[in-house]
């Protein structure tokens, strides 16, 4: 087994150096927490740096050419998977009768690979960790926590359940943001559609007969001609932009940066501070159940929070409950965090039930997430009806300004 040297503090703030034995960097951790030590520095020593380098999580090339399993693939895995061990069925049988089943070629493999490789002696959370673009660091640690506590079936459904809700929380948001983004796509093509084979016709008809012609006129035959000349610049562009935005908010100041400004938008702020609350308060449930100890799932609930400001936040958190303080005061004191969350959160603490007490304010905020998008499609419908129409509106005035000014020159001229 790999050593590691690691440098840690103790709760009382006392710094410790040695050496400790385990799988990978996550389960050092793991071990050092358990001994409450609050891990600060790692370092691979020994002969099997090499395998364990092997679990790291992938960088952004490996992510984007990795071969990819939906999530819904992997909930349904998750759910067979535990019903095959509560039936009381052995890990590697249960992986055998699953691969037989599985109409998913990606997932096939990886399952055959994670068969082999349990079979090598490997433990199934480690195994599963040799595929991290499918089996996250909050999925292999659930596992982790199954397979020491004897319970793995139970945990396996946890999972499963924290999935279904995760990929319901997933598709509300994405509704949310999906459904502005294909109405100002259509409209913009038939903007554009107006700008190119439209107004050249007016434009054409003006020109015979002569006259100055109004500067809201002029302004949109100005957008019309420099669409017509550089279309190809607006197409290049139209790709682009969307492929340079994944690009920046897959990196690490992008996604801060972004989500701020999401987090800064009026009415959708507020569901994506919801999202994450309800996210956050899942995870934490689920762990926590689990027998994972309250400093490892804050550090894996922070990350699987999928919000980089939220995130930050949630570790500094961790960071004041690794030195001795309260969850719910640290997590009070962030501004954006609703009220009531630091309350339920601290009779939690008070009563012994805090994963309960996280359960209840995951199912308040999905309430709520639901109930706030469905609010926002009412919203947003009549608001884009009344934005579009109005550029329409403007078009429109503008071409027919100079017909009016020439009836105005007829009249007069009577």
């Amino acid at each position: 087994m790999p050593v590691f040297k690691y440098s840690a503090q103790t709760l009382s703030g006392k710094s410790v150096v040695g050496e400790i034995e385990a799988i990978d960097p996550n389960d050092a951790k793991s071990k050092l927490r358990t001994n409450r030590l609050v891990p600060l520095k790692l370092v691979l020593v020994g002969e099997r740096a090499q395998a364990v380098k092997k679990i790291k999580p992938p960088g952004f090339l490996e992510q984007m050419t990795a071969p990819k399993v939906k999530s819904k693939e992997v909930q349904i895995f998750t759910r067979q998977f535990a019903t095959l061990i509560n039936a009381g069925i052995p890990v590697v049988e249960s992986l055998g009768v699953l691969i037989q089943g599985s109409t998913t070629p990606v997932l096939k493999t990886m399952l055959i690979k994670t068969k082999a490789s349990i079979e090598g002696g490997r433990a199934l959370a480690d195994s599963l960790a040799l595929h991290p673009t499918v089996f996250d660091n909050f999925y292999c640690n659930m596992v982790r926590a199954g397979e020491a506590s004897g319970a793995l079936d139970i945990i396996l459904g946890r999972m499963s359940t924290y999935l279904e809700k995760t990929e319901k929380l997933k598709s509300q948001i994405k509704s949310a943001m999906m459904y502005p983004a294909m109405i100002l796509s259509v409209a913009g093509l038939v903007i554009a559609l107006i700008l190119i084979f439209i107004i050249p016709k007016f434009q054409e008809m003006y020109k015979t007969n002569g006259g100055e012609l109004p500067a809201l006129t002029q302004f949109v035959i100005g957008i019309s001609q420099w669409l017509q000349a550089n279309w190809w610049m607006a197409l290049i562009g139209a790709v682009l932009v969307p492929i340079g935005f994944k690009n920046f908010y897959s990196t690490d100041e992008g996604k801060k940066t972004i989500d701020e400004i999401l987090m800064g938008i009026p009415l959708f702020g507020d569901v994506f501070v919801k999202s994450g609350v309800a996210r956050f308060s899942r995870t934490m449930a689920t762990l926590l159940s689990s027998g994972v100890p309250l400093l490892e799932a804050l550090e894996v609930g922070a990350k699987t929070v999928g919000n980089a400001v939220i995130e930050k936040h949630l570790i500094k958190c961790k960071e004041l409950v690794a030195v001795g303080k309260g969850f719910s005061g640290p997590i009070g004191k962030i501004s954006f965090i609703p009220k009531m969350v630091a309350q339920m959160i601290e009779i939690g603490e008070q009563t012994g039930s805090l994963d309960s007490m996280l359960g209840k304010i995951a199912d308040f905020y999905e309430d709520e997430v639901d109930n706030a998008v469905k609010g926002l499609m009412t919203l947003i419908e009549p608001i884009l009806l009344v934005f579009i129409g109005g550029i329409i509106a403007v078009l429109v005035l503008a071409m027919y300004l100079p017909i009016f000014g020439m009836a105005d020159a007829v009249t007069k001229g009577h």
